[in-house]
């Protein structure tokens, strides 16, 4: 919790694995005054992306999530690794092992390009203003 030392922040965490405790969880929120709201990545986060995106405007409640995919559904914006570039990267490892590297010997990666992608309609319902520093960060708008 060393952003909650650092910034002055009060964390909650909330833990769901099933749409219930998705609902109970924004509730909890709701009662904690929650300000905004950070998805991590996870598989049964992904699946009830639009049922997180939903809950999130219900609430009114500004989420960042780490996948494109949560925008398109309607979720305010994401940061995160560029899909595109990631397969663009296991494409290369995949060549280097068709061509006889032991995968041992093949380097770790990391994500080299990131993008933030932002919901327009999403923060207009928010009334939400978007600063100029992070409008021009921005690499895809989605309306």
């Amino acid at each position: 919790m060393a952003a909650k030392q650092a910034f002055g922040l009060d964390i909650v965490v909330e833990n769901a694995s099933t749409e219930r405790d998705l609902e109970t969880a924004f509730a909890a929120f709701a009662q904690r005054q929650v300000a905004a709201l950070v998805v991590g990545s996870d598989p049964f986060f992904y699946s009830e992306r639009v049922l997180l995106a939903a809950l999130a405007a219900q609430r009114a409640l500004p989420a960042i999530y780490y996948d494109r995919e949560y925008v398109t559904a309607g979720g305010l914006m994401s940061y995160g690794a560029s899909v595109t570039d990631a397969y663009r990267q296991a494409r290369v490892f995949t060549g280097r092992f068709l061509k006889g590297d032991e995968p041992a010997d093949l380097p770790v990666q990391q994500a080299v390009k990131v993008e933030l992608i932002v919901n327009l309609k999403a923060a207009k319902a928010l009334g939400t203003e978007m600063p100029l520093s992070l409008l021009l960060r921005i690499n895809e708008t989605i309306e």
